[in-house]
């Protein structure tokens, strides 16, 4: 009985923990281009979602910002520049490519480079461990042929 109580209260408290709908702008051109431009930038809160998507407080301001600068007539290039220049290249799903973001864009494949490479040399030197017969000393060798002189008896009728 006491967990059907406390199940009931729980139920009827979600509604108080619900957050408030963001509004959407009055204007849909420009709540559209919000939205193509915050889909190229990261949330700096979470930093795995895109501004779009985030429900972060910052999240809500930048947004808000965005808005701001779309209604003042700003580019979208001319609004990217704004965000870099306040939190970095960072802020880009797809910085660009400069000196200072070139271990960015190259590390992955020098990665899978270089990952290839060591690959290659192991399989070879695998090939060469295996092409090259052990050699045998003086004494293996007499085993050898007094082993093969036994067989050879043994086989012959």
């Amino acid at each position: 009985m006491k967990f059907a109580t406390w199940l009931l209260a729980l139920c009827f408290s979600l509604p108080v923990f619900a957050g408030e709908a963001t509004p959407m702008a009055d204007d849909p051109v420009v709540e559209q281009r919000l939205i193509a431009i915050a889909d190229e930038v990261r949330c700096l809160v979470c930093q795995n979602e895109s501004l779009a998507g985030s429900r972060a407080e910052l999240a809500e301001d930048l947004r808000r910002e965005i808005r701001t600068l779309i209604r003042a007539g700003k580019t979208d290039r001319e609004i990217h520049e704004f965000l870099t220049s306040r939190y970095g290249d960072f802020v880009l799903y797809r910085p660009p490519f400069k000196p200072l973001t070139w271990l960015l864009w190259l590390g992955p494949v020098l990665l899978l480079g270089a990952g290839a490479w060591v690959v290659a040399r192991r399989v070879r030197a695998g090939r060469a461990v295996e092409a090259a017969p052990a050699a045998l000393d003086e004494a293996q060798r007499r085993e050898a042929l007094a082993l093969l002189r036994n067989t050879e008896g043994e086989s012959r009728p």
